[in-house]
């Protein structure tokens, strides 16, 4: 292919994502919510697209729009002085606010309440990439004034849906190496690299900026150490000797990498049974790719030996995108025992348990533990494996 053809391959594909071909399922629903006069708060890693879904969201309203980044120091500057005049005076004659990284500006919280209050009948969008500052200086000046949403990497749905006609094996396996950010899906080719840069500039770049971590050092080789983990119980006792640290500092760190973004953990459920496992923690992250590039493994399936670890990772994380966009109110938990009967997944809504257990091979079987099946109010219990797992995420 000649220099030409690669460029211009290059810009349509470039253009055919960022017009956002590959759509965000929160999308319309967004665009319900803002007219609301409530403020809508956008959270989720850097480099998800929040951006790009605060301009989706807001451009069909065709009125008066500004964007602050809050990134930039000019911006901050602008929002220093906390008076109606000086606000007015910023927001101009603009009906519809965007604020991006809005965990940036210092009380922001404060100020949005001051627009919301005294200049009635903005539109107003804000995105932030971590709750370590948006949660003390945001949600509590604007309680009963918004209304909160989380956008993931790109959704296996999202993904295969502006895919056509597509090989499913093929694309299964990318994701579950690659993981599924915007750019790392858009420059296919340069994944490693997309990923190693998000992984230099953006993964501690919040905890880093927000807290004192006085060993950056040591926070990274706890990040590895789960990273080698994922899907498995983690001891905060073990922990702590591996990477030698007090168990508290290991609690504490597990909680910035969440608030951050990096990962989620799920806690165990033991209500019922006294040989029930109550004190240990799954951790999952938020993306394989990232995942990956910590522990810098971009092996072929075929190669791995972590196949099913990678696999649960990707459909608890997949889940999860589904239920939140589907607004779906579950709890999610994790249940084993002493005597190792295990369920990878409960989800509970309204008292009644739907159980999953995660199969990479299709050809491997698994059933409900009779202790789970006796104690608590199952609904229904699947295993979800390479050939039934796209109607466990739609």
């Amino acid at each position: 292919m000649n220099l030409v053809n690669r460029v211009t391959k290059f810009i349509i594909f470039d253009f055919y994502f960022f017009t956002m071909l590959i759509s965000r399922q929160i999308v319309d629903f967004l665009k319900t919510r803002i007219a609301t006069g409530k403020i809508l708060v956008i959270t989720g890693p850097r480099q998800v697209g929040k951006t790009t879904l605060a301009r989706e969201v807001t451009k069909q309203l065709n009125l008066p729009t500004k964007y602050f980044n809050g990134d930039l120091q000019e911006v901050r500057a602008q929002f220093a002085e906390i008076t109606i005049e000086n606000l007015r005076n910023v927001i101009g004659s603009h009906d519809v606010l965007i604020i991006d990284e809005a965990q940036r500006i210092e009380n922001i919280g404060l100020i949005l309440k001051v627009i919301y209050d005294e200049l009635p009948g903005k539109m107003i969008l804000v995105t932030g990439s971590s709750s370590l500052e948006l949660g003390d200086s945001l949600y509590e000046p604007l309680t009963g004034r918004k209304l909160e949403y989380h956008l993931y990497p790109i959704s296996w749905n999202e993904y295969t849906g502006s895919l056509g006609d597509f090989d499913k094996k093929t694309a299964l396996e990318k994701r579950l190496i690659y993981g599924s950010y915007p750019d790392v899906i858009n420059q296919e080719g340069d994944e490693y690299d997309v990923l190693f840069n998000l992984a230099e500039s953006y993964l501690y770049k919040d905890i880093f900026a927000l807290v004192d971590v006085r060993k950056p050092q040591v926070l990274q080789k706890l990040t590895r150490a789960l990273a080698y983990q994922v899907g498995g119980e983690v001891s905060y006792n073990e922990l702590s000797n591996l990477v030698g640290i007090d168990k508290n500092t290991v609690a504490n760190y597990i909680d910035l990498l969440e608030k951050a973004f990096v990962l989620v953990t799920l806690q165990p459920l033991s209500r019922n049974l006294r040989n029930e496992i109550s004190t240990s923690r799954k951790v999952y992250f938020m993306d394989n790719g990232i995942r990956n590039m910590i522990i810098n493994d971009f092996k072929p399936l075929s190669q791995r030996e972590d196949v099913g670890a990678l696999w649960e990772n990707f459909l608890f994380i997949e889940r999860m995108k589904r239920n939140h966009y589907a607004r779906h109110r579950v709890n999610h938990y994790f249940w084993r025992t002493h005597a190792q009967q295990e369920v990878d997944l409960v989800e509970e809504k309204d008292g009644a348990m739907k159980a999953f257990e995660f199969k990479w091979n299709p050809k491997r079987n698994a059933k409900l533990p009779r202790p789970f099946d006796k104690a608590y109010n199952v609904a229904s219990f699947d295993v979800i494996n390479t050939e039934s797992f796209e109607a466990f995420l739609t």
